[in-house]
């Protein structure tokens, strides 16, 4: 099955249609099979549920074997949240596709990001007009809290994770992510990892896991 964005694709180990989709974002300069190790793991835990890893639509400046969604180098707030409302359209799209294609409904659709793909994740889950299942951010942070928070639309259930030695999303973004969700009145689960950099720990990929078992799998 073809799609807009090229995808790592894992079926759901049922050889069922599937009952729902979990879509993951892959970090700056990295593609969809970098971030299909998670899938990998999960898979064999969620075995009515299709995953699919898209490759960002942008070949990255400083990595050209990697993606980016969206430019980071030398780029102004503003000109960073343009570039992002283009990439957000793509990413909604490319949602849309996978509703269409597989019979599935917004509820039954789960979003996973990590930096870069976390930071385009949030927007792309707060704005949609249809409201997705649930979110799982990693190491990421809210591109443009000032735009976000005159366009919310959507309340998905949301986990954020971080962790404490982040040197490349410093956990101050973590926090005002957090701070944002709690003024637009969201209660959303966090957890800070201790002595973690910018990757996804162990514990991080089990807490994902159990939170999308318990969202797609009531």
């Amino acid at each position: 099955m073809n799609y807009s964005l090229n995808s790592v694709l894992i079926e759901p180990s049922l050889k069922t249609s599937p009952k729902s989709a979990v879509i993951l974002c892959h970090g700056y300069g990295g593609d969809g099979n970098d971030i299909s190790i998670l899938a990998n793991y999960w898979k064999n835990f969620l075995p009515s549920t299709l995953f699919l890893c898209p490759d960002a639509p942008e070949v990255c400046k400083v990595n050209p074997v990697g993606f980016q969604w969206f430019d980071l180098m030398d780029q102004t707030e503003d000109q960073i949240l343009s570039k992002s409302l283009i990439t957000e359209n793509k990413l909604n799209n490319f949602i849309n596709e996978v509703m269409d294609k597989n019979n599935l409904k917004a509820e039954q659709i789960a979003l996973v990001g990590f930096s870069q793909g976390c930071m385009i994740s949030i927007q792309v889950a707060l704005k949609r007009k249809e409201k997705i299942n649930c979110l799982i951010g990693y190491s990421g942070k809210i591109i443009n809290t000032k735009h976000l928070s005159k366009n919310i639309i959507s309340r998905p259930e949301i986990y954020l994770m971080h962790g404490d030695a982040d040197a490349v999303v410093p956990l101050n973004s973590f926090l005002e992510a957090k701070e944002f969700f709690t003024k637009n009145d969201y209660i959303i689960n966090t957890k800070i990892f201790k002595n973690c950099e910018h990757r996804i720990p162990t514990e991080g990929s089990s807490i994902g896991l159990q939170f999308l078992k318990k969202n797609l799998y009531k």
